[in-house]
């Protein structure tokens, strides 16, 4: 009970910060997540599992699906130095010395993929394809880009801020096309809207 009034305490703080991009140093990324955890910033690493080969094995690794990037929610006008000042830490992503905020159904679906568990890994950034919208399944509500790969259907979500993408592996049968509106019909029929 005392845990979910501390949880939720802490949820009505953090409704009115936003989530900014940090720059980090190359390989950086879990240091610079972890040094901002620790001085009680929320931070969004988000990793992907990746085969990588040695001279003498091949391993399994997480990577950052933005490498060079983490999340980072707070506000920028009275708490930026002590995010600037985490180790590895380059700068806040904006115009200028303005840091400008993410978007909050940008972040919000790269969280969603990271919570389905579906496998992802980085994809080039995209400004044009058919633009979909995920109905069912654990990424329902989630819209992206839909591309194929290797005969498998993919929705691509991008952080346009950073212009960088995420690629997430679906079933094709979940998806529907985000400019037609299905429209039931009393005899059954449903129409399509464009």
């Amino acid at each position: 009970m005392v845990e979910e009034r501390i949880m939720s305490t802490v949820e009505a703080e953090n409704s009115d910060l936003r989530w900014f991009a940090l720059h980090v140093k190359p390989r950086y990324e879990k240091v610079a997540s972890t040094m901002l955890r620790n001085k009680g910033y929320e931070e969004f690493l988000p990793l992907y599992r990746a085969s990588r080969r040695w001279s003498d094995r091949m391993a399994e690794v997480d990577l950052p699906l933005f490498p060079g990037y983490i999340f980072c929610r707070f506000d920028p006008s009275d708490r930026r130095i002590p995010i600037v000042s985490t180790p590895g830490v380059l700068n806040i992503v904006g115009i200028g010395r303005t840091p400008v905020p993410l978007d909050e159904g940008e972040i919000g679906a790269i969280q969603a993929v990271i919570r389905s568990g579906c496998p992802a890994e980085p994809w080039p950034f995209l400004n044009i394809g058919d633009k979909v919208r995920i109905a069912y399944g654990s990424l329902s509500g989630v819209e992206g880009i839909l591309v194929e790969r290797k005969k498998q259907h993919r929705l691509v979500i991008s952080v346009t801020l950073l212009q960088r993408s995420v690629s997430v592996e679906i079933d094709r049968n979940w998806i529907m096309p985000i400019h037609s509106i299905p429209v039931s019909r009393p005899e059954g029929i449903v129409l399509e809207i464009n």
